[in-house]
């Protein structure tokens, strides 16, 4: 028996799944880069934050042309690929432990699998449809979120690859089953294929055996340079949409953390008890460098926050500093966050595991000042992200290590700090002149 084909496939399932695994394993690396948190807190509200965020999608309907579209296409992925299970099995074992190259159709009743390939081809259309119109809104259209200015070269090219090759899987899927129907009975199946069958009644078996094989491993080696290829792509929230949603912030979205030294001191300092010349106890620990300078200064949810981000750019939409013209995009926080993080990853498999010193950080070489201090902290962005993405979190570390590190806040701030230290309000009002205003009514 010919075994040459079972064992070329597995050769190709190995190479695809061995190179996905080694991004895998260097996307973890990356991510624990970062400084430890803990994320153990409100089990039950992260499970739940997973589900209707990741798994339901429900922050991508608020935007219903795109959010609906999204879930066609997303369902239409999950349940269509549930046929590479099919695909694995056969190219494994078919002639091997058994004939038929389709084992589901051996083993189910034929009206079964026909209304399951049925369906599959019904959601293949409809996700060849939905990304036809998401590649009109993007490249005839041109919604303004997609050209905004850090929409440079490679994530506008990026995106549009992600659509043709969307496009060319369900176009061989459906080559695929056209080509088959000749060979396979499957009643109620083959809905739309079979439309595509009398294009191809003409030929004699052999050819049509031909195009059928030749649409298969196509359409299997597609799917698995598709998987590998999306640790170069945005859409790598595929995967890390439900890690990112179970980690997201579960607290409320106007709260900030405290560094504990800080805050130790300030009681400290607050208590009328304490004799301040007195030398004090040892207190928490204060950390070797206030905020974040570099991606090594952030947490690891945050990494993961950047290797989540979609570039719907969403986010930048809603930021009102970006709507008034300011520098700040939060889609460019999380992408600048990104290619760093990944220039430090290079950086490290370049010398045996170890960072060397590459005289760049995040902080103005990627992510200016400007950009830091445009941020009115309102949350927006972190409303409207469609998987729970925080990048406020990454600019206000980043305006702590500028304030705490290099006393390098805008001079307004740093005079409305002057005035709480001395006059303990943010106004340059002696604090015996606040009442004055009352005397003029």
């Amino acid at each position: 028996m010919n075994y040459i084909p079972n064992i070329l496939f597995a050769i190709v399932l190995v190479l695809g799944i061995g190179y996905f695994a080694k991004n895998v394993k260097k996307l973890i690396r990356n991510i624990k880069l970062g400084q430890d948190v803990d994320t153990s807190d409100n089990t039950s509200q992260r499970w739940k934050n997973m589900a209707m965020i990741a798994l339901g999608q429900s922050k991508m309907v608020k935007r219903p042309v795109a959010g609906f579209l999204h879930i066609i296409v997303y369902l239409g992925f999950i349940i269509i690929n549930l046929e590479v299970l099919e695909i694995i099995l056969d190219g494994l074992f078919s002639g091997v432990i058994y004939e038929n190259h389709r084992l589901f159709a051996s083993i189910l009743p034929t009206s079964v699998y026909g209304f399951l390939i049925g369906s599959f081809e019904i959601l293949a259309v409809l996700v060849f449809v939905s990304v036809i119109i998401f590649w009109i809104r993007r490249n005839i259209i041109k919604v303004r979120r997609f050209w905004m200015a850090e929409m440079t070269s490679w994530p506008k090219s990026d995106a549009n690859y992600i659509l043709y090759i969307e496009m060319i899987l369900m176009g061989l899927f459906l080559l695929m089953n056209a080509t088959d129907l000749r060979f396979q009975a499957m009643e109620s199946g083959n809905i739309i294929s079979q439309f595509l069958a009398p294009f191809f009644s003409g030929l004699p078996d052999g050819t049509i055996h031909m195009i059928e094989r030749g649409a298969w491993w196509l359409h299997i080696i597609g799917i698995l340079g598709f998987l590998n290829y999306l640790y170069f792509s945005k859409h790598l929230h595929i995967l890390l949409a439900f890690p990112n949603t179970y980690y997201g912030k579960v607290k409320p979205k106007g709260g900030f953390d405290n560094l504990e030294s800080v805050t130790n001191e300030v009681k400290m300092m607050m208590d009328p008890t304490v004799d301040h010349f007195a030398a004090q106890p040892e207190s928490a620990e204060a950390p070797a460098k206030f905020g974040a300078s570099d991606v090594q200064d952030l947490s690891w949810v945050q990494l993961l926050n950047a290797y989540t981000c979609t570039e719907c750019g969403r986010c930048t939409s809603e930021c009102p500093a970006n709507q008034t013209g300011k520098k700040l995009s939060p889609r460019k926080i999380m992408m600048d966050t990104r290619d760093r993080l990944e220039e430090v990853g290079k950086n490290i498999d370049a010398n045996n595991g170890t960072f060397k010193e590459d005289g760049k950080q995040l902080l103005d070489n990627y992510i200016t000042r400007e950009e830091l201090w445009a941020c009115t902290t309102c949350n927006a962005c972190v409303e409207a992200c469609p998987v729970s993405i925080d990048p406020m979190s990454i600019i206000m570390e980043m305006r702590r290590y500028l304030v705490m590190e290099q006393s390098a806040a805008p001079m307004e701030l740093n005079n409305m700090m002057a005035n709480i230290e001395n006059n303990g309000a943010p106004w340059p009002y002696n604090q015996m002149d606040r009442l004055n205003w009352k005397d003029e009514a």
